[in-house]
C-alpha cells in the first residue's frame, strides 16, 4: 500500500499551483493550519539549494475532531500533510498523505470510516488537480 497518491500540475508557477491546491482543499473542507517552506528552511539553516517544496498542513476540523474523539493521541498524525513540490523537469507535483494508509498503524478500527473519508476528500482534491 502507498503512503500517498499524487498528481503532476499543468500549472508552471509555483505560487500559483499553491493558490490552486489550497483552494481545492479548501472546496473539500480543509483549512491550512501550516505552510513550511522547505528551500527557504534549508537555506536559511543550512546553506544549501534545494527544489521549492512546501507542505501544507490541511485540517478538515469536524474530521479532526472525530478522530481526536476516537483516538486521543491521533494528534500525532495531525494535520493531513499535502506537499508541493517542483521537480528537476520543472513539473509541479502534488502529493498528499494516505490517511487510510496512516492508520494501520494505530490498530483502531473505529478510526476507518474517518480515516477513508478523508481520504477520498484527498483523492477528490488530487483529480481535480490532474
Amino acid at each position: 500500500m502507498s503512503y500517498y497518491f499524487s498528481t503532476t500540475l499543468n500549472e508552471k508557477n509555483f505560487e500559483k499551483a499553491i493558490e490552486k491546491v489550497t483552494v481545492e482543499l479548501k472546496n473539500e473542507g480543509f483549512g491550512i493550519l501550516t505552510e513550511i517552506n522547505i528551500d527557504e528552511t534549508l537555506k536559511k539553516k543550512l546553506g544549501v539549494d534545494f527544489k521549492k517544496y512546501r507542505i501544507l498542513g490541511a485540517c478538515n476540523p469536524p474530521y479532526a475532531h472525530e478522530a481526536l474523539t476516537q483516538e486521543e493521541k491521533i494528534g500525532l498524525f495531525l494535520p493531513c500533510n499535502v506537499v508541493v513540490l517542483e521537480n528537476d523537469n520543472g513539473e509541479i507535483e502534488v502529493a498528499a498523505v494516505d490517511p487510510v494508509a496512516s492508520m494501520i498503524a494505530v490498530e483502531n478500527e473505529k478510526l476507518t470510516p474517518v480515516a477513508q473519508e478523508i481520504q477520498q476528500k484527498l483523492k477528490n482534491v488530487i483529480e481535480k488537480l490532474s
